[in-house]
């Protein structure tokens, strides 16, 4: 399908972005990569009547390490995640998660945080920043403000952004010694959302227990979704053998399993439980070798 005539404003920076959003309030959307936002105009369920490009701001693509932390800016393509070396020493689960987004086009045109801000239930990413910590910088016309990462997720393309705000920055904690994260997928092809993404960040003790997890999962609910019940599972024990599978049998504890014909709801369970083993697994495996 064709989408309905818009107009078509380019911002050269971030106050001019801004200046746009506040002049045509809730007719205008924000086009960073376009590869989310494009596909819905071609199908009529996004009509916005002028777009603000903003994927020429270059101020907002950038990955660096500042006071012990990762930041990663909103316009950073996911090609420069995946190659970036601070975010393999970091928070390598997002290098995980750049690897297998979408295919090389995708990598090289869509952005980082275009991905956080369209928050689609079944996208990479998600799982990963829950799983991280952290949190996500937006600005407005008011000033910026920071918004934790455990409270960005709405629900189903939903996000904490407010109307007339850009998301700028996700910054969170870079690996400490005996710490390391994983993103494991599973898809049906290569190049597809996955039925399953499981992200686990792990910390472990002097004596090899886990001192601190994280772990997170999309593709499953109605938006990226943290797995307590699997993190306490895990706290104070040696991350192997039986204690695993006892953390992955409670990774959708109260969750409501998301049920489609392409991944019924058991299956989806199956797959996030092995998903799970698999990812604390391959994640102890790197704490102890940082």
């Amino acid at each position: 399908m064709i989408p309905p005539a818009f107009e078509y404003v380019r911002a050269a920076s971030l106050d001019e972005a801004l200046s746009y959003l506040e002049k045509y309030g809730d007719d205008a959307r924000l086009l960073a990569g376009g590869h989310s936002l494009l596909p819905l105009m071609r199908l009529r369920l996004a009509t916005p009547k002028v777009l603000v490009d903003i994927g020429r701001i270059r101020d907002l693509a950038y990955v660096r390490e500042e006071g012990g932390d990762l930041a990663i800016g909103a316009l950073t393509t996911h090609h420069a995640v995946e190659r970036a070396q601070a975010v393999a020493a970091a928070a390598r689960a997002l290098s995980d998660a750049a690897s297998v987004l979408g295919d090389p086009q995708v990598r090289n045109r869509g952005t980082f945080g275009g991905e956080l801000a369209h928050a689609d239930p079944a996208a990479d990413y998600g799982a990963v920043v829950l799983a991280l910590g952290g949190a996500v910088t937006a600005a407005g016309r008011g000033g910026r403000r920071s918004v934790p990462i455990d409270d960005w997720f709405r629900g189903p393309f939903t996000t904490a952004l407010q109307p007339g705000e850009i998301l700028l920055e996700y910054r969170a904690p870079a690996a400490a010694a005996r710490e390391a994260s994983v993103y494991r997928k599973f898809a049906r092809r290569a190049s597809d959302y996955g039925m399953v993404g499981v992200a686990v960040r792990l910390r472990l003790g002097e004596d090899g227990r886990c001192a601190n997890a994280r772990i997170a999962l999309s593709c499953v609910a109605d938006r990226p979704v943290r797995a307590e019940a699997a993190e306490a599972a895990l706290a104070g024990r040696a991350p192997e053998g039986d204690v695993v599978r006892q953390a992955a049998a409670l990774v959708l504890q109260g969750v409501t399993v998301a049920d489609d014909p392409f991944c019924p709801a058991d299956y989806r369970t199956h797959l996030a439980q092995v998903e799970t083993a698999r990812a604390i697994a391959e994640a102890a495996a790197r704490a102890r070798a940082a």
